[in-house]
């Protein structure tokens, strides 16, 4: 009997069969070496457990191992009707914001150098203008994400005492960011106030002590209480914090910079607001509705952020030049008033109903009977406006085999994967979140399933009963 290891083949014969050349080539001959290696690896254990010569062929396999070398991070079509998906990478940046990280990040950069004097500069600068135009603070820092913008203002602000919080707000924003966690780790002490869903600002001036240090609310940007609810107003917090001497720190989470009850949606804690009542620090995330890169902005009272950026966890937690160039070209538009036009989060926010429907019906067009344009709603996302949602029109593909998620994935396969969600047996695919440029695109994927759905099974041929090639896959 033949011994069935010899038929496998060595590393070197497998690199050299010219299917695999092109593998070495994108990715290296290490690579697709140890990727080899764990392939023949596999079928000598097969060998093992059947006794048998491996039952496909190597090449084959290694060819199909190598899917798992090509980057898992690519750009999709989001047709889901979340605008700000945290899945999916939340807002996607302006055209000005790309431009700007493309000419920064392709060269050298002022990042920390100050041309006028020639000597070192700070990063620091170059967005502090910009947001103080803006929010009308008088200073600004920027860190990597909201998450370390209120570890630093804790640390740096309140870390060696106490802070009275209200219950209500002791919430988890998600991937178990909690903000008692927080606070521990910041090494401010947590004074919890008030009940779940009332608290007064009598409760705060109740917790003040000698040891309390400052004030902090956090505004709860996932989910709403509603009901029988009472919070203090920032308004109330500011004379209190301003009357006893504290640091007021106020968490409104997705930076709203203008007003969203003009869009039908309702309305979230404006930054200029925490300003104007008196807020030392009011932090802010910069890839929620302020539309641009991931960063959290702490904005506020000169001497507060003063001793933030003179903090050694200031530097860990950083912005880099690309996040910088991209935040500023973002800020810009807020200040010229042009970023309801130019800020897709914004342009998507505002897009009128009849614009959505006119593209969802030439999206159903592609398909024939088995779609339809049918009223339905868009969501904010991302951490914003919890329960708020705006209508739109969707086109509701009904598959013809009676799979939605099959046709869902599908999508999800086009060279650029198109991302929709499931409803009552359709896929519902909505234009809201999808930008104009990417219509085609989104036709193209539609008419070609659709077609093919619809074509007639092909006709088997050969011997239904043997082992015909067409019965030997699974």
């Amino acid at each position: 009997m033949t011994n069935p290891y010899r038929a496998l083949p060595s590393v070197d014969a497998l690199l050299a069969d010219d299917r695999v050349a092109a593998l070495t080539s994108a990715h290296g001959r290490n690579t697709v070496a140890h990727l080899a290696r764990e392939v023949l690896d596999d079928q000598r254990e097969e060998i093992e457990r059947s006794g048998n010569e491996a039952t496909e062929e190597t090449v084959d396999l290694l060819l199909a191992r190598s899917q798992a070398l090509e980057p898992s991070l690519v750009r999709v079509i989001n047709a889901t009707g979340v605008i700000i998906h945290t899945n999916l990478g939340r807002a996607p940046l302006s055209r000005s914001a790309l431009d700007a990280i493309q000419r920064i990040s392709q060269s050298y950069a002022t990042l920390e150098f100050d041309v006028t004097e020639g000597t070192r500069g700070s990063r620091h600068v170059h967005l502090e203008s910009l947001l103080q135009n803006v929010t009308g603070a008088e200073a600004a820092l920027v860190v990597n994400n909201g998450a370390s913008a209120l570890l630093l203002a804790l640390a740096a602000l309140c870390g060696d005492g106490e802070v009275p919080i209200s219950r209500g707000q002791l919430v988890e924003i998600g991937g178990g960011f909690r903000i008692p966690d927080v606070m521990r780790q910041s090494g401010a002490g947590l004074v919890e106030v008030g009940t779940t869903n009332r608290t007064y600002i009598a409760d705060y001036e109740a917790a003040i002590t000698d040891e309390t240090v400052g004030l902090l609310r956090v505004h709860l940007s996932n989910f709403a209480q509603v009901g029988f609810t009472h919070s203090a107003s920032i308004e109330e917090l500011g004379a209190l914090a301003n009357d006893r001497g504290l640091t007021l720190i106020d968490d409104v989470g997705s930076g709203a910079l203008l007003d969203t009850t003009q869009y039908g949606l309702g309305g979230e804690p404006q930054v200029q607001e925490s300003v104007a009542a008196g807020a030392d620090v009011v932090l802010f995330s910069g890839d929620k509705l302020v539309g641009g890169p991931q960063a959290g902005i702490l904005i506020g009272k000169r001497d507060a952020i003063e001793a933030m950026r003179r903090h050694p966890l200031a530097r860990a937690v950083r912005i880099d030049k690309g996040s910088i160039a991209a935040l500023t070209a973002t800020l810009k538009h807020y200040a010229i008033g042009d970023a309801v036009k130019e800020i897709p989060v914004w342009r998507m926010i505002a897009e009128p109903l009849d614009q959505l429907s006119r593209r969802a019906r030439r999206w159903v067009r592609t398909c024939a009977n088995t779609a339809e344009a049918v009223d339905s709603r868009s969501t904010v996302g991302g951490g914003t406006l919890p329960g708020e949602e705006l209508p739109t029109v969707v086109c509701a593909v009904t598959p013809l085999d009676g799979d939605a998620h099959s046709l869902a994935a599908e999508l999800r396969a086009r060279p650029t994967p198109i991302i929709a969600r499931i409803s009552e047996g359709r896929v519902l695919l909505d234009p809201r979140t999808v930008d104009p440029r990417e219509d085609g695109h989104v036709e193209q994927a539609l008419a070609a399933i659709c077609d093919a759905a619809r074509q007639p099974p092909r006709p088997l041929s050969g011997n239904l009963s043997g082992n015909g090639s067409q019965f030997s896959g699974r």
